[in-house]
C-alpha cells in the first residue's frame, strides 16, 4: 500500500480512503493510531472521527496524512531537500546538510525561470521531499501551492561579491 492507494481509494469508493488509511498505518507502517498521531501531530479524535468514518476528512487533513505517510514510509536515505536554482547556483552545493543528529540529503532541481521554478517545487514534493529552498522571487508563490515547508534564499553576501566583481567596470 501506498500513498498512491490512499488516493485512489478515496477516489474509488465511500470509505476507501478510511479503509487504505487503516491498513498503512496497522500493516505497512506497523503503528497503533495513537502511535501515528503522536508521530504525526494529527489530533486523536479527529483520527478516530476518520478511522470511524463519523467525519469525511477536509483537504487539509487528507494532505497532513499523505505528507505523515509519505515521510513516515521513507527510508532514511529517501528523505531530501529540494533545492531549487540554477546552474550556476547548484554546482556550489553539498550533497547533504546536517539536521539535528542526522544528514539529509539536498537534491537539486535546476531551472532557468520563474515558471520552471514552480513546476520544480510541485515535483519536489511529489518526489517526497520534505522542504524546499528557493529564490526569494518565487517563494511567495510556492508557499500557496506546497504543503511542505519553503525557505527563501537570502543571498546578502553573494550581493557584494557581484557589485565587488563589477565595481572597476563602472
Amino acid at each position: 500500500m501506498s500513498v498512491k492507494e490512499l488516493i485512489s481509494g478515496m477516489l474509488r469508493e465511500e470509505g476507501g480512503f478510511q479503509k487504505a488509511l487503516k491498513d498503512v498505518i496497522t500493516n505497512e507502517l506497523d503503528m497503533t493510531v495513537n502511535e501515528f498521531c503522536l508521530a504525526t501531530g494529527i489530533s486523536p479524535s479527529t483520527m478516530y472521527k476518520i478511522l470511524e468514518e463519523k467525519r469525511e476528512p477536509n483537504l487539509r487533513t487528507i494532505r497532513a496524512i499523505i505528507k505523515s505517510v509519505r515521510y513516515l514510509l521513507a527510508e532514511p536515505e529517501e528523505r531530501f531537500i529540494a533545492i531549487i536554482a540554477s546552474h550556476q547556483v547548484l554546482q556550489t552545493i553539498s550533497d547533504t546538510v546536517k539536521v539535528g543528529n542526522r544528514d539529509i540529503a539536498l537534491k537539486e532541481y535546476p531551472v532557468a525561470t520563474v515558471e520552471d521554478a514552480i513546476i520544480s517545487a510541485v515535483k519536489a514534493e511529489r518526489d517526497g521531499a520534505l522542504a524546499v529552498v528557493c529564490a526569494p522571487i518565487v517563494a511567495p508563490t510556492i508557499e500557496r501551492i506546497l504543503t511542505i515547508p519553503v525557505s527563501p534564499v537570502i543571498p546578502s553576501s553573494s550581493i557584494f561579491v557581484a557589485i565587488e566583481k563589477i565595481r572597476n567596470d563602472i
